[in-house]
C-alpha cells in the first residue's frame, strides 16, 4: 500500500528503526528461527551446509518428525529449520499443496544472505556448481543476486551499500517493470 503524499521511490525510503521503548509493549528480542520448506532435508544439507556453508546446529530424529537446523558460522543465532511438508504440521493434502507451491518457486523468499563483496560470493558458489536466477547487479540498496535452492526456495545474496538508501524514480519504474515481466 502507498503512503499518501509520497513519491514512487520515496515509498521505498528506509527509515531508521524506531526506538522500541516508544512503540508497543516490546515482549520479544530475536527471530531465532525461521523455517524453510524443503523436499529431502539430505539434499538439503548437501546445499546448505555443502554449497552454502551453513554449520549444523540441530539434528534430531524426534520420532515422528526429524528438527534439522542450520545456521552461519558467523551467525549462529539465526537458524533455518529445513522442514519438510506433512505431519505433524500438516495434513496430506496441505502437504502436497505446499510441495506443488514449493517446486514451482511460489513460496517467496526464503532468506537474504548479506556479504561484504556479492561478487566474490556469487563466483565462488557458482564454481561449487550453483545455479543463479541473476547475477549481480548494482541496486540503490547494494549490489545483489538471486538463486533458488534445489527445491524452489528463492534465496538473495546482498551487499549493502555504505551509504544511506535513496531509491531514484527510475529505479522504481525499473523494479515494476521486472515484476510485471515475472508475472507473465
Amino acid at each position: 500500500m502507498l503512503r499518501q503524499g509520497l513519491g514512487a521511490a520515496e515509498q521505498f525510503r528506509i527509515s531508521p528503526p524506531e526506538d522500541p521503548r516508544t512503540s508497543v509493549d516490546t515482549m520479544f528480542n530475536a527471530i531465532n528461527i525461521t523455517s524453510v520448506t524443503v523436499l529431502d532435508q539430505d539434499e538439503a544439507l548437501d546445499f546448505y551446509v555443502g554449497k552454502l556453508g551453513f554449520q549444523v546446529t540441530n539434528d534430531v530424529d524426534m520420532g515422528f518428525m526429524r528438527w534439522l537446523t542450520v545456521a552461519l558460522p558467523e551467525d549462529p543465532a539465526r537458524q533455518l529449520l529445513l522442514e519438510v511438508p506433512g505431519p505433524p504440521v500438516h495434513s496430506e493434502e496441505t502437504a502436497a499443496q505446499l510441495r506443488d507451491l514449493l517446486t514451482k518457486g511460489a513460496l517467496g523468499v526464503a532468506c537474504i544472505l548479506t556479504t561484504d563483496d556479492c561478487r566474490a560470493a556469487y563466483d565462488k558458489l557458482r564454481a561449487r556448481g550453483v545455479e543463479f536466477t541473476q547475477e549481480p547487479v548494482e541496486q540503490p540498496y547494494g549490489v545483489d543476486c538471486a538463486l533458488r535452492d534445489p527445491f524452489g526456495n528463492h534465496i538473495r545474496i546482498t551487499q549493502p551499500a555504505e551509504v544511506p538508501v535513496e531509491v531514484s524514480d527510475a529505479d522504481a519504474e525499473r523494479w515494476k517493470r521486472a515484476a510485471e515481466e515475472d508475472r507473465c
